[in-house]
């Protein structure tokens, strides 16, 4: 579940995370009203569910109260990702000296939590991953010892932190006990303000909270904004269906979400970009299948589609029965690529087959396949 950046600073301050004097409006006036009060400068910035926002202007920096004013007039109402802007936060601006990132995420592979430490602050940490991944810094948190102290301080040795060192250690002892004790799947300051004075501040704050872990935490479900969501989402969330938007055009279906994230790797490493995540689940009937199909295809942007089924609990050719009638009946033009493997897949297959569908061997050859016939299809919807 995500939650607005204003949101999450009120959190922080629970926590004991210094974060900038601000206040949230929702016009103009008041932007100029708190600006006013403080007689300081302010930055306004836009709250919705989406990254990137200063670099689609959805923050701004104003000198002084008419400037606030003025910026927050101009992101208000503004559509930013294709959402519309109802609410801004406006902050103090802070005496920058250095900007730093700071989060906390789970890691799948080491089945540990681990913190994440960057001197490249106020950038995407994807960019620092792919352009400078050595100067992320990581420490993966022993699950029966938690954060210790001689890790923390070798950490904020690396990241030159020496001098705030003591306070480095009691602001991550704070993030990592807001992370767990809410079930967060993502705690994340960017940037991780060091001050003119020498202080430690959170210019930024992102939490993402398990759903799976809400009924525990039913005060932190009254913030979830459901007609801010991602209207596709929405509607996968009415049918139960696990679905996450992407922003690429290849729509993903499996059944399982290990095999799923599986499935969104092959395509990227083919040179592809999945559009969704969307796990059907084992024993997915006609009817989820179709319902599934729709959402997928509810996204413009999709260019094909690529069904990865591996049949245990449900047999290949059941599940291929269940695909080719809600293909045909939600009329699917574009290329549609299925994966089988397991249970009666040669039946599955021979079905697809008749219908004149295209069946992957592997998962090798489908991803290679939908990614081909996807830049096709858009190379004709381009030229119509």
């Amino acid at each position: 579940m995500k939650i607005h950046e204003y949101q999450a600073k009120d959190i922080f301050k629970h926590y004991g995370i210094p974060v900038p004097v601000s206040c949230v409006v929702k016009d103009a006036h008041r932007a100029r009203d708190f600006a006013e009060k403080t007689g300081k400068k302010v930055v306004v910035k836009a709250q919705v569910h989406v990254g990137g926002r200063g670099k689609a202007g959805g923050i701004k920096l104003a000198d002084n109260p008419d400037e606030a004013f003025r910026s927050a007039g101009e992101i208000l109402g503004k559509r930013l990702k294709g959402l519309i802007v109802d609410k801004v936060l406006v902050e103090e601006a802070i005496n920058i000296k250095k900007e730093y990132y700071l989060g906390i995420t789970m890691d799948r592979k080491s089945r540990k939590n681990v913190v994440m430490l960057s001197t490249e602050g106020g950038v995407d940490i994807e960019e620092v991953a792919a352009r400078t991944p050595e100067k992320i810094e990581k420490l993966y948190i022993d699950p029966a010892f938690g954060l210790k102290d001689f890790e923390i301080k070798k950490l904020s040795v690396k990241a030159n932190l020496s001098k705030s060192a003591r306070e480095f250690s009691h602001f991550l002892k704070s993030l990592y006990r807001l992370y767990l004790e809410n079930d967060a799947t993502l705690a994340e300051i960017n940037p991780l303000i060091l001050t003119g004075e020498g202080k430690l501040m959170a210019g930024d704050a992102k939490i993402l909270l398990d759903d799976n872990a809400m009924f525990r935490h039913k005060d932190l479900e009254t913030l979830q904004e459901i007609a801010e969501d991602d209207p596709i989402e929405q509607e996968a969330r009415k049918s139960n269906i696990p679905y996450v938007r992407l922003d690429g055009d290849i729509g993903i279906m499996g059944n399982g979400a290990g095999l799923v994230m599986t499935t969104l790797d092959m395509v990227k490493r083919e040179g592809g970009n999945p559009a969704n995540f969307l796990d059907i689940g084992g024993g997915g009937s006609s009817e989820k299948t179709k319902k599934s199909l729709e959402i997928i295809t509810m996204d413009k942007n999709l260019n094909g589609i690529f069904i990865n089924i591996f049949g245990g609990i449900t047999r290949c050719d059941e599940a291929a029965k269940g695909i080719i009638e809600a293909i045909k009946s939600l009329h699917i033009s574009m290329p549609v690529v299925i994966r089988l493997a397991g249970t009666r897949e040669e039946e599955g297959r021979r079905l697809f087959e008749a219908e004149g569908f295209e069946v992957g061997r592997d998962m090798n050859e489908a991803a290679k396949k939908v990614v081909e016939f996807a830049a096709a299809y858009k190379g004709r919807r381009e030229k119509n």
